[in-house]
């Protein structure tokens, strides 16, 4: 679990020198390497780590086919796992992806598409801030360089336990974000709503009752986080639903950014409904490239009174 540090996000301290922390600053070079390799070296070693990755980390590798045979129950038992399989290697491209984002984005040049920014503008236009419902894309940062190319992102984070690697990423996140909320700052979220700000933010994730309520994601009932409702009602922000996904040959991949017309009477004083009208979004998306999602997080985790475990 992450926790909020006792420094500047992002400020270098001279003990990163210290012995502890050359393991990775190694790390960060490799990175550095990695994210300068020609694209057709960059997907086949995502392809051999991500089948790696599937093989040995079984308790994800089970997860992962669990949620995909709950919520594609029309999937065979092959092609569940197929595309389980699918899911790490695109986590590890969506890994590469991200690298390209931060040291080598020009990689990205004429393969980006973005379909419905006139729906954000139309909102920023009135004056109003903007919550982009997002996913927990396997492309990680990437996702947010390609919104970057067409509007000034900003995105919640939670902030790493290790100081140099959150010294690394928020410094690598400031060339694509134009502000990194921490998940704690509810101040913060709302002040940069009220100012008009579009802010990244994914209610996919399951943090238990104390935190949502239970709404159904593909017919199966999951805890669903409910905190946007707030920040909403607090700022008077209209929700825009916001996805990207990578398509086309694997060789010469096209990346697409989808905004879609921004939620009318929304939220209301129904949380469950809220909470039900956000999953369908969300499930929506996901048909479009489902093995792009982090489906080895443990969805269903909180399970209603008398329904048996999932996991």
């Amino acid at each position: 679990m992450s926790q909020k540090p006792d420094y500047q996000p992002g400020a270098f301290q001279w003990s990163f020198l210290l012995p502890k922390y050359w393991g990775i600053w190694i790390g960060i070079v490799f990175m550095m390497i990695l994210a300068i390799l020609p694209w057709a070296i960059q997907h086949r070693l995502a392809a051999t780590i991500g089948n790696s990755a599937f093989k040995h980390l079984k308790s994800r590798r089970k997860t992962a086919v669990r949620n995909l045979e709950v919520c594609f129950p029309e999937w065979t038992p092959e092609q569940v796992q197929d595309k389980a399989r699918q899911v790490f290697i695109d986590q590890m491209l969506g890994i590469f992806e991200t690298l390209n984002a931060w040291y080598s984005p020009q990689w990205f040049k004429g393969r980006v598409t973005i379909n419905g920014l006139e729906h954000l503008q139309s909102v920023q236009a009135d004056g109003k801030g903007v919550l982009l419902l997002g996913v927990h894309s396997t492309l990680l940062d990437a996702g947010g360089y390609l919104c970057a190319q067409y509007f000034d992102p900003d995105v919640v984070y939670r902030p790493q336990n290790n100081p140099l690697l959150d010294m690394l990423i928020v410094r690598c996140r400031a060339t694509i974000y134009a502000n990194q909320i921490d998940h704690d700052d509810m101040r913060g979220l709302v002040r940069n709503l009220k100012n008009g700000r579009a802010i990244w933010y994914s209610p996919d994730q399951d943090f238990g009752l104390k935190q949502g309520v239970m709404a159904p994601f593909f017919g199966v009932p999951a805890a669903t986080v409910t905190a946007h409702r707030r920040l909403m009602n607090m700022s008077h922000a209209a929700a825009v639903p916001l996805y990207f996904y990578r398509d086309g040959d694997i060789q010469d991949p096209h990346y697409h950014v989808v905004l879609s017309p921004a939620l009318e009477n929304f939220p209301t004083a129904d949380e469950a409904a809220d909470a039900a009208r956000c999953n369908q979004i969300i499930e929506q998306q996901l048909r479009i490239a489902p093995t792009q999602y982090m489906w080895f997080h443990r969805r269903f985790k909180t399970r209603p009174q008398g329904y048996d475990k999932i996991y």
